[in-house]
């Protein structure tokens, strides 16, 4: 190893008054904040709520038609089903909520199923649960705002045509306003989020009221239903079919666990608070509008939603309260998405820093937030977008799979996590714990509960992940089938890449810094002799004695000008010059460099300085062949081989006094 104290290390450390200068960029996204200001770019609880939940708030809208579409297989008669199946999912929501409540405070630095299932289980489910998120974002953003779109028109047939640029549009709307930061974004859909949340609890209250009194009534001119027969042995069946569409609902649960990071101190403490509101909210709702519907004789339809039967029907007609029920619902269904632009890219550049996404997408923008992971989802969404036609239909069956597949392994490893805890009984904690980025497990005392909690969960949301695969298989689902284990593949991929980088780059090991090298050679291309030339032979010299200029003869004549001038102006360096009978100018010098390359001495390096002409004037640098960056793209690959520019600088406003 190299001795410390042969050589005593200098160390300065220096701050820097520049500030990023105000651009276009600063009046679209705001303007660039230091990093002492993150702190201070946290939310609470209230805002964390409109950012995290928009997602799983706008399930509400939709969710109990699910459920009611199923059933209409089996006629009118089977809606009588609808509000059963809904307490059995809002049981399933407590269970998964009081889980992810749980990873919140064990994994407080955010990640999610992700961290669980790889701290757990191992990296294969990490990757899994990791692939099956990032499938579920960019399908969030794709379907939510397609969603949304449909709605607009709907109301507004004529533009139907122009829905998938509409729809485009709208998800890098979201961009912006989430390349702003946390705490602008979330004050910018707080207002629509909340809205929502009392409009439709209002709705829903006024409807039990009049339920109560009497006064509710059935829906007037509902839309036509096409009942089939099914058999007695097909209802099973049909009810756990009508069960998994309507967990439809509980996407969305899990964002608050990946996003940790982006709430006040304490921040698991307000996570946690914030996942309990949502997820009494998200009950709340999804009970009253299952039992409404059910009460009113509701229908699901293209034509009309259920939500807008309700509306009127409790309304008593199409008045202002209605119109503001169907504008709120729009309106969530547009910002859906926003859970996916604040879970992605925490959950990206997490991966990231663990070596299985590129490492750009650790790197936070101007304003404090991971913009290189929320433009990704943007260019991703909008892609499936345009690839599906912005069709609600075709890629509802690719959603909700990967969410219930990263559910069941997030509580699999809890309950893993439980199951070693309950092992710690004579210890105060994990003696072998070295992830930082983890809570210490300590023993529990109720951890055979909260083993049995979770495991029963787990045993739940794989059945339905199962049923969903089984049951929208030919609808679509195969695709994402496909897709989370290619994912997968390109991950590990990514993370081999990285491991044998680091690998290579690693100073464990290694012995004395290696000699100087024993000879340096310097070659220089020219295409004429003139002072950037001379320049760059100037600074060529200083790095050896050893230099070669290489001219390529293209056109005769000009090669005897440089001959001439090089024999007065070279100093005594020797040119060489290399014949092109075809007017290649960069594959004969390739090829004297390999040359040059092959038969050098061992230790030797060869420096290639490149004469660059640098223009003050943008228009006149284009006139100009940038060889030096062709050279470079051409041999970065080789070892042993540095390119260097010398530039030369030129002034139009100087050449031009003097001429």
């Amino acid at each position: 190893m190299v001795n410390s104290e042969d050589k005593q290390t200098s160390i300065i450390e220096r701050k820097t008054d520049y500030k990023p200068p105000r651009t276009w960029r600063s009046w679209l996204i705001g303007r660039p904040l230091s990093t002492a200001d993150a702190p201070h770019e946290t939310i609470g609880k209230a805002v964390g709520l409109a950012v995290f939940a928009s997602d799983a708030l706008s399930s509400n809208a939709y969710a109990t038609q699910e459920i009611m579409v199923v059933l209409a297989a089996a006629g009118t008669i089977a809606f009588g089903y609808v509000f059963p199946i809904s307490i059995a999912i809002v049981v399933l929501l407590m269970i998964v909520s009081i889980s992810y409540v749980q990873v919140i405070h064990a994994y407080p630095d955010g990640g999610g199923a992700y961290v669980v299932a790889r701290d757990n289980l191992g990296e294969l489910a990490g990757l899994t649960a990791a692939s099956a998120l990032l499938a579920d974002y960019i399908l969030t953003v794709s379907v939510s705002v397609s969603s949304g779109i449909a709605q607009i028109v709907s109301a507004y047939p004529e533009l139907y045509e122009y829905r998938v640029p509409m729809a485009v549009a709208a998800v890098f709307l979201l961009m912006l306003i989430n390349l702003r930061g946390v705490r602008e974004s979330g004050a910018a859909i707080a207002v629509p989020s909340i809205s929502f949340i009392v409009i439709m609890l209002f709705m829903i209250a006024f409807g039990m009221y009049k339920f109560i009194t009497g006064s509710l009534g059935m829906v007037t001119n509902p839309p036509e239903i096409l009942a089939h027969g099914v058999t007695a042995f097909g209802m099973p069946f049909l009810i756990l079919h009508a069960f998994s569409s309507g967990t439809a609902a509980l996407t969305g649960i899990e964002a608050i666990s990946n996003g940790t990071t982006a709430f006040k101190e304490p921040r698991s403490k307000n996570a946690a608070t914030t996942l309990t509101w949502m997820a009494a909210i998200l009950a709340a709702l999804f009970m009253g509008i299952s039992f409404l519907a059910s009460q009113i004789g509701a229908v699901p339809s293209e034509v009309e939603t259920v939500i807008s039967q309700i509306g009127r029907t409790v309304f008593g007609g199409q008045g202002i309260l209605y119109l503001a029920v169907i504008l709120a619902t729009t309106i969530i269904l547009l910002l859906a998405g926003n859970t996916a632009y604040a879970g992605f890219p925490r959950l990206s550049a997490l991966m990231a820093m663990d070596g299985f996404l590129p490492r750009q997408l650790t790197y936070r923008g101007s304003r404090l937030v991971y913009s290189r992971g929320i433009i990704a989802l943007a260019i991703l969404s909008s892609a499936l977008i345009v690839l599906f036609q912005a069709s609600v239909t075709r890629l509802i069956p690719l959603y909700a799979i990967g969410v219930f597949l990263s559910f069941t392994l997030a509580q699999s490893g809890m309950a893993l996590r439980w199951w070693k805890s309950g092992r710690l009984l004579n210890q105060k904690e994990d003696v072998g714990h070295t992830n930082t980025r983890v809570s210490k497990l300590t023993y529990d005392p109720l951890w055979r509960l909260k083993m049995i909690t979770n495991g029963f969960g787990a045993f739940c949301t794989g059945l339905v992940m199962l049923i969903f695969a089984v049951t929208k298989f030919q609808d679509g689902a195969y695709v994402v089938l496909v897709l989370i284990p290619a994912l997968i593949g390109v991950l590990w991929l990514i993370h081999i890449h990285y491991k044998n980088l680091a690998k290579k780059l690693s100073l464990d090991n290694f012995g004395a810094i290696p000699p100087h090298t024993i000879r340096h050679r310097v070659i220089m291309p020219i295409s004429g002799v003139h002072l950037g030339t001379l320049s760059a032979l100037r600074y060529a010299r200083m790095l050896s004695d050893d230099v070669t200029a290489v001219h390529i003869v293209i056109e005769p004549a000009d090669a005897e000008k440089t001959r001439r001038k090089w024999e007065t102006w070279g100093e005594g360096v020797r040119l060489v010059m290399l014949d092109s009978p075809y007017r290649l100018f960069i594959e004969p010098l390739l090829e004297y460099i390999a040359d040059i390359a092959e038969n050098r001495q061992t230790g030797e390096i060869i420096t290639v300085v490149v004469p660059e002409f640098v223009s003050d004037n943008r228009l006149s640098a284009a006139l100009h062949t940038n060889t030096a960056d062709i050279l470079r793209a051409q041999l970065k690959n080789q070892h042993g081989i540095v390119i260097t520019n010398v530039p030369y600088h030129v002034h139009e406003s100087e050449s031009e006094h003097h001429r």
